[in-house]
Formats: C-alpha cells, structure tokens, sequence
C-alpha cells in the first residue's frame, strides 16, 4: 500500500484546467481543499503466469486453440496478470451456456476506475489519458490521467453528497466530453450503474430508459455542440423528467454560455457543485460479477433492451481486445470516433483504452464539419495511430473526392477499423488504399452490445492475408458455430447458417435489465446450448467467416435463402451508389422478392432507369436472377437512427405497401426522409 503526494501547485493546475478547458464559462478560480492520503490498490497475490500476450498475434492458432482448451488456465492467467484486485478470486469461471449463465473471476473484488485511472497515476500521472477532439474545428484539449483522476473523484463525492449510493443507476445525457467520462467512471468509483444514454435521442426514448432503469439521478449538459449546431439538452431531459417525477437530482454542466431552466431543489449546476469537493475519494470495492452499467440498445429490432455487464469479465475482455486487434503499443494515439453513448464508445474510448493506460480520442463533432476532411485533419494535427470508424460514415465520405483525405498527412496511422454493420468492398478498398495508402492493415470487426467487445477480427499482425470486407478470424475464447434453420451445426467450409456462439467468453453480457426471462428468450432458448446472435454468416473455403446480415433481414426467394448484405455489398461497388439497402416485401407467387432503396452520390445527371438496369446486372451475374431486385426505389437518404443504424422495420413496412403502419420515426436522426421515401413508393408501385 502507497501513498501518493499531490503537491499545492498541482491543486491549482487542477482549478486552472477545470476553468480554462472543462468549464469555458467559470469566470473565477476556486482552491479545492484536498485530502492527500489516498491509497492505490494491488493484487493480494501475485501468481506467476505462462501467458504472454505480445506473442499472441504471431502464434494465433496455438493460443487460440489454448483458450479453447483450457479457458480457466487462459482466461484465469490474464486476469492475474492485466487487472488490479482488491481480493484475489477464487473461481475462475462459473458459467452455464444452457441456462445463459456467465461468472468470471468468481470472489474477486476491484474497482474499474482504479484499473482506469489509479494505478496509471501512480506510474506515470502526467501521461495523457484523453484528447478532447471538440466540435470546433482545429480546436483540442488534452487531459492527463492526474487531472482525470481528480475530475472523477470530484464527481462521485458530488453524487455522495446527493445521496448517490453503491448500486443505484445513474443516467448520463451528455455530450461528448472529459467530464462526461468522469462521470462514468465516477459512478464505478461509489459502485453506482451508469445508464449512458446517447445525447440524441428523444425526450420519450430517454424517458422510458430513465424509467425502465429506476434512476433518481440525471447528470447532463445546457446545450450540445455538434457540427456547429448548438443541441438543447437540458431541455430535452427537463421534458423527459415530466413522465419520470421519480428523479430528485440533476446536474447540469455548462458546455455552453446558454441559460437554461433549472428547477430548484433538483437541479443542480455542476460547476458550482464540484467547486466545494474535494479531489480524494475511496474507491468503492466490487465483486466481479456486480453490475458496471446498463446500456440500452438503438430500439431499431423493437423495444430498448437494458443490457448488463459486470466489472470483471469485461474489462479485461475490452484490454485485451484493444491490445490485440489494434495493435496497440504505449505512446500511440487511439481514436475510436464513435459516440460514449454506445457500446463502441465504452468500449474502444473509455474503459478499454483507459485500463491499458492509453491515449484515447474524444471525438465531439461529424465527419463533414466543417468538411469532408475532417477526420484526416484531425489525425494529422493529432498523430493519430489507429482510427476505429464506421462504415457509414466512410461510404458518405467517399463519395466526396479523394482529394479531401490526400491533402493530409495520415502518415501516423498504423491500424484501421471498421465497426457497426458489415464494411462493403468498395469502402473497404477506398478505406485502406486512399485513407491508409495502401499500407494500413483493415481491421474489420464483428461484435454486440451484449458480447461488450469484439468477437470476429483480423488481427493485424497476422501473416494471413487481409480479405476484404471480411471480420474472418475468432478472437481468443470465441467458438463461432453456424447452424441451420434446425439448429443442426453446419460443418466444413462454404456453408451459410445462423450466427451462434459455443461457450462462454468473460464480456458477454449477464442479464436484461429487470428482465431475466426475456435475456433468456431471445439469446439462449432460441437455440438451447448457444448464444443466439440474431445474425447469419458464411464460411467460405478458407475457413473464414463473413457476416451476411441479421436473420430477420433474410429473404426466402423461391425457397432460397438470400442475405441482404450480399445483395447491398455488390450494389454498393456501383460507382454512382453511395448507400443501399435491401428488404423482402410479399410475393403472391416468389413468397417475398427483392426490393432496393438506393441512394446517389451527389451532381448526378445520368439516366436513373439506366443505373437500375446496370444494378440489376451486377446482381445476376454475381448471385444468380433469383437475387435481381425486382423494385429498387432511388432515395434522398436512408432512415437512419442517431447511432447511424438503418431502420429496417420502416423499409420493411413500405415495401409491403403497409404505409399507415410505419409508426413513431421521432427517434430517426431525418423524421422527414420517411415522407419521401413513402412518396416515391406510391411512384414506382402505382
């Protein structure tokens, strides 16, 4: 046990950093009172452990196999030697796949901001632990993991002194921002669940997941910064909060000068709040298995799910994952520009970097503000070394012109990835050709909120060639099995099936929030034995997997089973297509057929007629006339989600000319596109 000094100067570079960069619009200093004893935890025992993860992208198939074999060896070898106990564990694993049961590390407590935090600033404090990449263009804000640290622990004495307590949810409504992950982490501090819900979403969304989650504490901002568009909020939560009159604190950080209504005995001005706490606060201990956050998903497959995960499992799942499939080595500048708001956000920007004591990217802004070169500006002024994207970001970056990523210098960048729905060909050669000069490994991954981190991934020292548009590979402890309609597993190679998993992995996901029985309805009693996916996938003749969409997004063409995304992917490598996406509609005589929504690159003139019959083309001669859509429909845009999901169900219901059923679109990032797309339905089917 070892204390760790904090000198006086330090205590005002505190309040000088807080004023100047986290709270722009706090116009006076303030001296913090500080309690300098504070204590580092460590393992109780240390045991001397053969695994030796840098090897592990240089012998895949030997620890692979290993972690196959002998999971508790693996996995228990890793525990000890990458997360910092309070109390050693006594059980490696006790887990159950029949009954969708998953124990790691069983009788260990810890805490994860000690494993974020703590033990990084004891060796090295004014390493920096965030790169706040804000709206602004060209504008940036470093912060160490000391600063972070103090931030954190300001936080959770706040929430303390508002009677916030070991187990309680906290919801977090915030932009992107430091302080929106001291406040994750500052719940993990007390032993609070933080529920973070993407500052986006409407008033009713957050309402029902404030609800479903029984949080009595809000933490948000005034206003949002996105694309220069200033984003109301506190305004939001207040009209969220007149369904939920259960809630008896918010906070509310100041990110702009914008007034806003505050409620007086529940609303609580942040900045003023932290000005009276002190920057030393004990870490709560926790056991494994309890609950870290709850985190709902998009809605786009029906109603939000809370899901669960616990402290231990998953965070060494999300060290390791970033070490490996990234890459990742000490000095380098991890940008994972996906929302905290999300399951990529926690995972490849907060608690996976973090806990590696890595350098991670904050990103506040869009990819075309103020233009297309955004991103690339970004990594050039940052050095960025792996840059973590999503695929339908860089299809609409694509369509704009090389010449907006070859002016910058991304000479930094060592890894690409790509995340959230399967990479096509044409984006993932444009990605590692143009944006990666042809030398940048792509890293495609396959992965869910209830695994908490990747599944399938290259890993980019392998000596195997890279496949394009391809996850290819099981990381370690991963038994991706296929299955048929029956739930019969498929064997060998060049077999399509259902997507399950075999076994248990320590990230996966431990419950639905408040709902034991439907966590085991959807993922375990679909298939018993098997982790249900919801996906399908191919193995082609090398042995590698290729995720070929949802199964509810599978078409029965004449008693052939065809996977949209194949159909998308050929369509999208059409020169003149920025974005497709396909859906069955009823058949009298087929079952379903195939109907397209496709949208144009921009300053088009060509025939329309002749770009659908080109289309229909390039399907029959790569699938066979049984995958030729038989409908394809030009769009504006695509109905999407604020996390950029496709919201299939409502295409899905246009097509079956089901126009009065399409529903609530209030959480769709464009309501408006709807309008069009039904419109120009009623066009081509009239």
């Amino acid at each position: 046990m070892r204390s760790v000094p904090v000198s006086a100067k330090s205590k005002q570079k505190m309040n000088n950093f807080l004023r100047n960069n986290i709270f722009p619009c706090v116009k006076r200093s303030h001296v913090l009172k500080r309690n300098y004893n504070i204590r580092y935890l460590s393992c109780t025992t240390q045991r001397k452990s053969e695994i030796n993860e840098h090897t592990f992208p240089y012998e895949y198939k030997k620890w692979y196999e290993k972690s196959l074999q002998s999971p508790g060896d693996f996995w228990g070898a890793l525990g000890k030697k990458k997360i910092t106990w309070i109390e050693d564990f006594h059980t490696v694993t006790d887990s159950n796949i029949v009954e969708g049961k998953h124990q790691w590390f069983v009788g260990g407590k810890l805490n994860a901001s000690v494993n974020c935090l703590d033990r990084h600033v004891e060796s090295n404090g004014d390493c920096t632990a965030l790169i706040w990449e804000k709206d602004e263009p060209g504008t940036h804000v470093k912060v160490t993991y000391k600063e972070l640290l103090n931030m954190t622990c300001q936080v959770a004495n706040a929430l303390k002194r508002r009677g916030v307590k070991k187990g309680d949810a906290v919801c977090l409504y915030m932009p992107v921002s430091p302080l929106a992950v001291a406040s994750m982490l500052a719940c993990t501090r007390i032993g609070a669940v933080h529920s973070v819900v993407f500052a986006g979403f409407s008033s009713e969304a957050l309402a029902t997941r404030i609800k479903d989650a029984d949080v009595k504490t809000v933490i948000t901002a005034n206003e949002g910064l996105r694309g220069g568009k200033k984003i109301a909020l506190k305004n939001t939560v207040n009209k969220a909060l007149e369904q939920c009159p259960e809630v008896e604190n918010v906070f509310v950080y100041h990110r702009t000068d914008a007034d806003t209504q505050m409620k007086e005995g529940r609303d609580i001005n942040l900045e003023e709040a932290l000005k009276v706490e002190d920057t030393i606060c004990a870490p709560e201990p926790m056991c494994s298995e309890d609950p870290l956050f709850i985190l709902y998903t998009s809605g786009s497959t029906g109603t939000p799910k809370g899901v669960v995960h616990s402290h231990a499992g998953y965070l060494l799942y999300t060290m390791l994952t970033h070490q490996l499939v990234f890459d990742y080595q000490p000095g380098d500048i991890h940008a994972c520009v996906a929302d905290i708001g999300w399951i990529t956000g926690h995972s490849y920007v907060v608690y996976g970097p973090l806990a590696n004591g890595a350098t991670s990217v904050l990103f506040e802004s869009i990819p075309t503000y103020p233009d297309p070169g955004r991103y690339w500006e970004m990594v050039e002024r940052l050095k960025i070394t792996q840059f973590y994207g999503a695929p339908t970001a860089l299809r609409l970056l694509l369509k704009y012109g090389d010449e907006h990523v070859t002016k910058y210098d991304r000479s930094s960048l060592k890894v690409l990835g790509s995340v959230g729905e399967p990479i096509n060909e044409e984006a993932w050669h444009w990605y590692k050709d143009v944006v990666g000069d042809g030398r940048c490994p792509v890293v495609d991954t396959w992965w869910q909120t209830e695994t908490g981190g990747i599944m399938i991934s290259p890993q980019p020292k392998n000596p195997e060639a890279l496949k394009p548009a391809c996850p290819m590979r099981p990381f370690y402890g991963v038994e991706p099995i296929l299955l048929d309609d029956k739930g019969n597993e498929l064997h060998g190679n060049d077999v399509s099936g259902i997507l399950c998993l075999k076994g248990s992995m320590p990230g996966m996901t431990r419950t639905l929030h408040g709902n034991k029985e439907r966590y085991l309805d959807v993922y375990y009693r679909p298939y018993p034995g098997y982790y249900f996916t919801g996906d399908g996938a191919r193995r082609d003749a090398d042995g590698h997997l290729h995720i070929t969409g949802r199964v509810d997004d599978v078409i029965n063409v004449k008693g052939v089973r065809l996977g949209t995304a194949e159909v998308e992917d050929i369509m999208d490598n059409h020169p003149l297509v920025a974005e497709t996406a396909v859906v069955g509609f009823p058949h009298e005589i087929k079952g379903e057929g195939v109907y397209a929504y496709v949208t144009l690159k921009e300053t088009l003139d060509e025939d329309v007629d002749q770009i659908k019959d080109e289309l229909r083309a390039m399907v029959k001669q790569a699938i066979g006339s049984f995958a030729v859509p038989e409908l394809i429909q030009i769009s504006p845009a695509l109905p999407k989600t604020r996390s950029g999901k496709i919201m299939r169900r409502i295409l899905r219901t246009v097509a079956a000319n089901k126009i009065d059923e399409v529903g609530d679109v209030s959480t769709l990032a464009e309501p408006a596109v709807v309008e069009q797309i039904i419109a120009e339905h009623k066009k081509i089917t009239s």
